[in-house]
């Protein structure tokens, strides 16, 4: 037995299990979960035609930029604004917390006018600068401070010195806000909307003002919100799955393949550790589909194991020595793997290419885990073969089964 080839052999298993179980806080940390696995609001809109107007994947786009500026003001993590089609959206809000506001605040079409007290419009939603919420100095009540254009604050001036005694009101989406009474001109710009019950409710109104109005109607084809209990209830389960699952093959590689099978416990442990390492740092977000891919994956670097061992299997049973046939085994198996992961990678494209959400996410962890499958099972595991020949701890043919 060679000492020094055996203390290698083991330092590398080690290795890799101090990897394994270094890395899972980190990558448990640095992992999103998706909406079905913690729970938030899932919300379709879809854009409405109009006589004069037909809604183009543009329009949507317009949208989709509207929509991202508005969630990110709720501080929703990692949300998921993505177009479908040419006329609709989808949204996803992970972890949100009050789904009715959020609803309210996507539904808006925040269209901002001044108006006359006989509902001429004066100044509109392009002539403000910027919407800010704060509280009133003197009655410390929320207010919402706005600031407008150049070009707005002369039309406010102008309106305000010809209406002083009067009322302006102040609408969005043609709902009243607020009817002031102007008391003398005002010059400086500077406006504020009072009547707010809280400072949130005054900040959603600020960033629904910034954002501005929807280029076309939109119109909500499809609601659905999962509680956080069934996100957890969801995850848990599948963890649960996912542990049965692999030790299950991890036991039937043992069992059939003995020594080979040690040898590819240990690749599949490093092939977990690449992946979910690269989807950590990648930000990827896991769903329960990701999961799906992530073992339908495991099952793929497994396949190419048992493909190798069937092939090492013939060469011992051809007459051919344990390191002949190992470096036979895997030359034979080769192309077959490799046949086998580049028309999985090629349904992966077509999936991520046409897909949406979910389904993007499940072919995003398939083609990760095929290449790190090619990686673990073509490459690591034919290293630890020949490391394990080499130190001499494997030298009778029965022991892979042959």
């Amino acid at each position: 037995m060679n000492a020094r080839k055996t203390l290698q052999l083991v330092a590398l298993i080690l290795v890799v299990a101090i990897a394994a179980a270094l890395s899972f806080t980190p990558i448990q940390q640095n992992m999103k979960l998706g909406l079905d696995l913690q729970g938030g609001l899932h919300v379709v809109l879809q854009g409405v035609d109009t006589p004069d107007h037909k809604v183009t994947r543009d329009d949507i786009k317009q949208v989709q930029a509207i929509m991202e500026q508005r969630v990110n003001g709720l501080g929703v993590a990692e949300p998921i604004i993505q177009v479908e089609g040419d006329n609709r959206l989808i949204i996803e809000l992970p972890g949100i917390s009050d789904p009715d506001k959020a609803i309210e605040l996507i539904g808006k079409t925040a269209v901002l006018t001044f108006r006359t007290a006989d509902g001429k419009v004066v100044v509109e939603g392009t002539d403000l600068k910027e919407a800010k919420e704060g509280m009133d100095s003197r009655n410390n009540q929320p207010i919402v401070s706005l600031t407008l254009t150049s070009e707005g604050a002369k039309k406010f001036a102008d309106v305000t010195r010809a209406n002083v005694g009067k009322q302006i009101g102040i609408y969005l989406d043609n709902d009243m806000l607020q009817n002031p009474k102007v008391n003398e001109a005002i010059t400086t710009g500077q406006a504020q909307i009072t009547g707010y019950a809280s400072l949130d409710e005054a900040h959603r109104m600020a960033l629904l003002l910034n954002s501005g109005a929807l280029p076309v109607k939109m119109e909500m084809v499809e609601k659905r919100t999962v509680g956080p209990t069934l996100g957890a209830d969801s995850l848990s389960k599948s963890q649960v799955a996912a542990m049965v699952g692999v030790g299950l093959i991890f036991a039937f590689m043992f069992l059939y393949y003995r020594a080979p099978g040690i040898v590819a416990i240990v690749s599949l442990i490093l092939y977990s550790v690449i992946v979910l390492g690269a989807m950590a740092m990648l930000h990827a977000t896991l769903t329960l589909p990701g999961i799906a891919g992530f073992l339908l994956s495991i099952g793929v670097a497994v396949d190419a194991n048992v493909i190798i061992y069937e092939r090492l299997k013939e060469e011992l049973r051809a007459g051919k020595t344990l390191r002949t046939a190992i470096e036979e085994g895997f030359k034979r198996a080769f192309t077959t793997i490799l046949d086998s992961n580049v028309t999985t990678f090629i349904a992966v494209a077509v999936l991520y290419y046409l897909g949406t959400g979910p389904i993007r996410g499940f072919a995003v962890t398939l083609g990760i885990g095929i290449v790190a499958s090619m990686f673990t099972a073509v490459t690591f595991t034919r290293w630890l073969l020949r490391a394990m020949v080499g130190s001499g701890l494997i030298k009778n043919n029965k022991l892979y089964g042959a």
